[in-house]
């Protein structure tokens, strides 16, 4: 049957506002997508759970003042030792020591390098930091009452892949049980690497070291937009990886398949606000969760009582 132009316009009208407004409605739920169809992937996985779920975790400290730290913290640290926290900040190069509650302690000047953006305790004093720019992890000291660091002649590691962009090292993170490194590039591609036997080489003893690479795989690829950082939880053997593009940060258990997430989104886990940019994640002792957020955010979340 012919219609007129009129007619035929205002046929097609309603379907056509329909299906903008469904379109609308996704794009502002699209987090929101994602995150429903990241937990069917988790729980499909069939990854088995070795610490409290993130899921049930609920935050303690919400987007507290990092008084005097200024901007572009990142990466994040527990130091068992000192029961402190360690963060680095790009411009200037610096370390600051941080309490658990993300008190200043002391901020440490770094001589030698040009974009820190991870950092990592290894051992007694021992940490590496990363070099973003110069893809350059670095082995320092730092004593109790130091007031600088200078990387001059410190032991070095370059892995000077797709230098374009500044799309370097993002995060670093140690295994105090196996003496592995891992350590994660930003995006445009994003990678994550473990190296082993830095610890003998550090020693003076036989230089074994190995290196492999290890990325998420398939629909679960998709929705990590990127990696700001990372954390290896030893007692557990999972591995926390930061995205801040997407507001998560996901558990990826010992067989290195999704077990977990915690949505960095308001009203998620008790959230007042969205985190706006997470840089840094940390498990404390009593597996707590630490996260640092440009330009100076601190937040704890605390896992379900028992």
């Amino acid at each position: 049957m012919f219609l007129p132009r009129r007619s035929r316009f205002r046929r097609y009208l309603v379907p056509a506002v329909l299906l903008a407004g469904l379109l609308g409605f996704a794009g502002w739920y699209s987090g929101w997508l994602e995150i429903a169809a990241y937990r069917l992937l988790i729980e499909v996985s069939g990854e088995s759970r070795g610490r409290p779920a993130l899921e049930d975790y609920r935050v303690g400290i919400d987007a507290a003042r990092m008084e005097g730290v200024g901007a572009n913290a990142s990466g994040l640290t527990y130091h068992p030792g000192r029961n402190s926290l360690f963060s680095v900040i790009n411009r200037p190069p610096q370390i600051v020591e941080l309490t658990l509650s993300g008190k200043l302690k002391r901020t440490i000047p770094v001589r030698g390098v040009n974009d820190l953006e991870g950092i990592t305790h290894v051992r007694g004093n021992e940490f590496f930091i990363a070099d973003e720019r110069a893809q350059q992890l670095i082995h320092v000291e730092i004593g109790d009452d130091q007031a600088a660091v200078d990387v001059q002649g410190r032991p070095r590691l370059g892995l000077a892949f797709d230098l374009a962009n500044n799309r370097g090292f993002e995060g670093v993170s140690w295994d105090h049980t196996q003496d592995r490194l891992f350590v994660v590039k930003e995006k445009q591609p994003l990678r994550l690497f473990e190296l082993s036997g830095l610890s003998t080489a550090l020693d003076g003893r036989r230089l074994d070291l190995q290196i492999s690479e290890w990325l998420p795989s398939g629909s679960v690829a998709l929705l990590l937009r990127d990696l700001s950082s990372l954390t290896y939880h030893e007692e557990s053997a999972s591995m926390l990886l930061l995205s801040h593009e997407s507001r998560l940060i996901v558990e990826f258990g010992p067989q290195r398949k999704p077990s977990g997430l915690l949505v960095l989104r308001r009203g998620w886990h008790g959230l007042k606000a969205d985190v706006p940019q997470a840089e840094g994640v940390a498990i404390g002792p009593r597996g707590e969760i630490y996260v640092i957020s440009e330009p100076d955010l601190f937040y704890r979340f605390d896992p379900p009582p028992g």
